[in-house]
């Protein structure tokens, strides 16, 4: 083979390459950020289902239509409306509890743990639901990155609502409990006591590197390297700076991490990363049985004695 013809081998090759990457880069960017991608991994996914057989969403299903909820709409930075539900203590508090739901869910899936909050523990509750989620506009997902601001937003509108004399607990559960996560890196109010998070992740780089290879047995590099670009001009963040891990090593609040040890959704040992990362007062639950946003439901009693436990500390 003559150098002209290898050059121009080569240069078909490389293209070809090229071509490939993008398309796959496009179909993962579709299929994991784009809202309205088709999200078929999330149905029938073993490491979502839960041998237990055990779960309070149809409790907390039962106590949301019997509740009295107020809905509200507040504008992000980037000018998205966004929705959130809010419910009134039945005393009058300064307490309030803003629950983050999980990746493909809404607010209102998490009913049970605004029931726990309200009924016995006293608080008001906000959630809201994640752009791209729900009722809120936004046409990809966050990961919890630009997420971690409309959490700032939220937080100051309880704040004006409520009174300068507020205290404000954040409670989040899978990506809810990386968004919460990626909040406590902030510069936040000084009425934010404390963080409970539960079955967060590291990092969206992290999290999808595990899931390509564990749904595709695909290699991360270069797919998730060529989507998270793609992430960056579509939808101004990139998987590597989506770190739940490099906030926390910023957060000055306390923070309460829960991970099932059956977990295989966000892999278990994430949890030990987060834990050693927080250098601040923090506190480690692990629930040796449970399977992924499985925690309260496997032994609702010690979850919500371990949760009262700890944020009693900080908020009386």
């Amino acid at each position: 083979m003559t150098k002209k013809k290898l050059i121009i081998t080569s240069f078909i090759i490389i293209v070809i390459l090229l071509a490939s990457l993008i398309g796959v880069s496009n179909y993962f960017y579709n299929l994991a950020v784009a809202r309205s991608g088709p999200k078929d991994f999330m149905n029938n996914n073993p490491d979502l289902e839960l041998s237990s057989g055990v779960t309070l969403r149809d409790e907390g299903g039962k106590w949301l239509d019997n509740t009295p909820l107020e809905e509200i709409v507040i504008t992000s930075n980037d000018d998205l409306k966004l929705k959130g539900y809010y419910f009134e203590a039945k005393v009058p508090t300064n307490k309030t509890v803003i629950i983050a739901h999980g990746y493909t869910g809404k607010a209102k899936d998490m009913a049970r743990f605004a029931k726990f909050y309200q009924e016995k523990l006293g608080y008001n509750v906000l959630m809201p639901d994640a752009r791209g989620h729900g009722e809120s506009e936004g046409d990809y997902i966050g990961f919890g990155w630009p997420e971690r601001k409309d959490y700032v937003q939220w937080i100051n509108y309880i704040i004006e609502k409520n009174g300068k004399d507020s205290e404000i607990l954040l409670h989040g559960v899978s990506m809810g409990g990386a968004t919460v996560l990626m909040t406590s890196g902030e510069n936040l109010p000084k009425q934010v006591k404390a963080i409970v998070e539960d079955c967060g992740y590291t990092s969206a780089e992290g999290v999808l590197e595990y899931q390509l290879k564990r749904m595709y047995n695909l290699p991360g590099f270069p797919i998730v390297n060529s989507t998270s670009l793609l992430t960056k001009l579509k939808s101004g963040y990139t998987f590597s700076e989506a770190s739940a891990l490099e906030q926390v090593k910023k957060a000055k609040l306390p923070i309460m991490f829960i991970h099932g040890e059956k977990d295989t959704f966000v892999p278990f040992e994430m949890v030990y990363e987060l834990y050693e990362a927080a250098n601040t007062e923090k506190e480690l639950y692990v629930v040796p049985d449970a399977e992924h946003a499985n925690a309260y439901d496997i032994n609702p009693a010690l979850y919500e004695e371990k949760v009262t436990n700890f944020v009693t500390k900080y908020i009386k």
